[in-house]
């Protein structure tokens, strides 16, 4: 059996696994990108809901995220190319029923079913991209497919300005043809793309491996502090700053834009001076920002943290890299599964009980973050320069693999 870490050969020079990834994240960022832009419009206006509605339905759209390691179990029946598109196709059938169904119970039950199939595309995507793309410039890939996903994301803005401002489409229309341009791009590259071969057979059952235990530590604080960006630090620019509709899409948009533009540079960056210099970059960076946003009182410096932030985050794509330079070959799958439902863990409590501490002072919340950030980057201080099997740890030395 093969153990390369290259990608695999094609049946076409032009119908790469690359392309393939890139197509599918973007058609996944469409997809979800326009379902959270209207999300919050089309709840209170259309289906009537208050506070205890919409967190029930946030609460639900995270569980199937902490159950993504059930696509190990999927796994036993198809191949993971054919469950990252059948996933695309539910995720875009998810987005394109939500306006039909407009009372609670609706509405969570689409969310449900678009949130699987993004979750599982998203924990397929993750492993595939680990699978396929070289070790030796992996970050740049990573790179380019978050590019594609940013592209994907800054083009939903368009549609919806389009949708409400010249067209009158309305939310349901709106969702039917983001969700059902997703699910043709499923359909597309389902007729397309050859099945490409997997170099190794990846274990069809879950594991937690103790050499791995790095890797889990900052996965779990990765999701923790991504918790505090996404849930409070919009909600600061709004609550403290008034930032309206208009000014919050800026944001999002120049964010998008630099992703575009940054990531792949980003992830040439990675390559170049690895994965320990680059985390330790990146949770310094953001342990300032969140200082910084606890003790903000300018609008317009409240807003350029908001775009650090967000840059700073896409360097996380080195926790990936150093976790394919560690992992036996066949373990890529279900630790991906298994490492998306830990990053998933905090966002079940961890935004209730800092809402709760919101209340009592917001600064609190974002020191709370910082100090988050400032243990990531201990996690960080742990990687080896050379991270490889058996040299997971900065005092690891390289053990037999029978041993595990």
């Amino acid at each position: 059996m093969s153990t390369s870490t290259g990608p695999p050969a094609t049946a076409s020079r032009r119908l790469t696994p690359v392309l393939m990834l890139m197509l599918m994240a973007a058609a996944s960022a469409f997809s979800f990108q326009i379902w959270m832009t209207l999300l919050n419009n089309f709840a209170v206006d259309i289906a009537g809901f208050g506070g205890r509605e919409i967190g029930i339905l946030q609460s639900v759209r995270e569980v199937p995220g902490l159950l993504a390691f059930g696509t190990v179990l999927v796994l036993l029946f198809m191949r993971e190319q054919t469950l990252a598109i059948l996933s695309l196709l539910v995720l875009g059938i998810g987005t394109a029923a939500t306006g039909f169904f407009p009372a609670a119970y609706g509405l969570y039950a689409t969310t449900l079913l678009m949130s699987f199939g993004f979750h599982y595309f998203d924990t397929m995507n993750q492993s595939l991209s680990l699978q396929w793309l070289p070790k030796a410039n992996a970050a740049h890939g990573l790179g380019r497919i978050i590019a594609a996903e940013s592209m994907a994301s800054l083009s939903t803005f368009g549609l919806v300005f389009l949708a409400f401002t010249w067209l009158d489409l309305g939310y349901t229309r709106t969702y039917v043809i983001a969700g059902g341009l997703t699910a043709l791009i499923a359909i597309g590259i389902a007729l397309t793309f050859p099945c490409f071969p997997q170099d190794v057979v990846q274990h069809k059952k879950l594991l937690l491996r103790r050499r791995y235990g790095l890797y889990y530590a900052l996965t779990f604080m990765d999701g923790a502090r991504r918790q505090i960006f996404v849930v409070f630090a919009g909600f600061m620019m709004v609550e403290k700053f008034g930032f309206t509709v208009t000014g919050i899409t800026t944001l999002f948009l120049a964010n998008h834009l630099f992703n575009m533009f940054l990531a792949p540079q980003i992830g040439k960056l990675v390559v170049r001076f690895g994965e320990r210099t680059a985390l330790t970059l990146e949770y310094l960076g953001l342990a300032l920002v969140f200082i910084a946003y606890a003790f903000v009182n300018d609008p317009w410096t409240a807003a350029a943290l908001y775009l650090i932030d967000h840059a700073f985050f896409a360097m996380s794509m080195a926790s990936k890299t150093y976790f394919q330079k560690i992992a036996d070959p066949a373990d890529i799958s279900p630790t991906a599964a298994v490492a998306f439902s830990i990053n998933h863990i905090a966002a079940i409590f961890l935004p209730v009980l800092l809402g709760l501490v919101w209340l009592w002072s917001p600064a609190a919340v974002f020191l709370l973050g910082a100090s988050f950030a400032c243990i990531s980057l201990a996690l960080a201080r742990l990687i080896p320069r050379t991270a490889a099997p058996g040299h997971e740890w900065i005092w690891s030395k390289p053990i037999p693999a029978a041993a595990e």
